[in-house]
């Protein structure tokens, strides 16, 4: 099986979930509609703390962007079958998670990007490390996609996909930085929010909005998330691959 074999299954795979399942009109419409709603509720709690939330925003826009319809995507084509005819192309296991991956990490990309143009354009913003603004974001989505796919490969329908991904969701956004500071929790909750990815995430958009170092550098914050990302992947083929047999 060539290179070019794979990343042609790849891109088919990209494509074909953004069109069959991400770019719909519903779907599209609630990604807009998502951040704008989000937006004005902390517009209506505080209006003056609005830029120091905003790479929180982003990362919470992220989150639900990329692991709601990762979920739903992968469980619905285990369900039908269609997840294992996708095999029968030149296209490996890892292929095939790759594809899945990139497909949620896009649509969640749509979202965030809706927000971080929200976050520049009405709260102020800065960005003053764009490199590492755009790197963290990517790595954030790709990351957060995988774990909605390993929640996808290890249950057999969609609402167990769903229910299960809220056990992610919620504890990181109230315990990774979005709404407090990590510093200001107590240390056991600290303990807890540091083996989060989502952490370091907030952590390095933070950094490149000019706002605090925090604890960790750029590098540290980059580096775990990579790590996480590596690790995700690394435990979702395997379960994958599992379930195939």
């Amino acid at each position: 099986m060539t290179l070019r074999n794979e990343l042609s299954g790849i891109c088919f795979i990209v494509w074909k979930d953004l069109r069959a399942y991400y770019l719909k009109p519903p779907n599209i419409s609630w990604g807009i509609l998502f951040p704008l709603v989000l937006t004005l509720a902390f517009v209506l709690r505080d209006p003056t703390g609005l830029q120091n939330l905003a790479p929180g925003l982003i990362a919470m826009a992220a989150i639900f962007g990329t692991t709601s319809m990762e979920a739903i995507v992968i469980t619905f084509e285990k369900r039908q079958g269609s997840l294992e005819r996708l095999l029968l192309a030149p296209v490996s296991t890892r292929s095939l998670l790759i594809g899945k991956i990139v497909g949620g990490a896009i649509f969640g990309g749509m979202i965030s990007g809706v927000m971080t143009i929200i976050a520049v354009g009405f709260f102020g913003m800065e960005i003053v490390d764009l490199p590492l603004f755009f790197g963290a974001l990517v790595l954030t989505l790709l990351n957060l996609s995988t774990l909605g796919a390993l929640v996808a490969v290890s249950v057999a329908e969609v609402f167990e996909a769903q229910t299960i991904s809220n056990y992610f969701r919620f504890p990181m956004i109230f315990l990774c930085g979005v709404f407090f500071p990590v510093e200001a929790m107590p240390l056991i909750l600290q303990v807890i929010a540091y083996m989060l990815p989502m952490t370091y995430s907030i952590n390095a958009l933070k950094i490149s909005a000019g706002q605090s170092l925090g604890a960790l550098g750029p590098i540290l914050n980059m580096g775990a998330i990579t790590l996480s990302l590596v690790l995700l992947f690394a435990t979702c083929e395997w379960v994958l691959t599992r379930s195939m047999r």
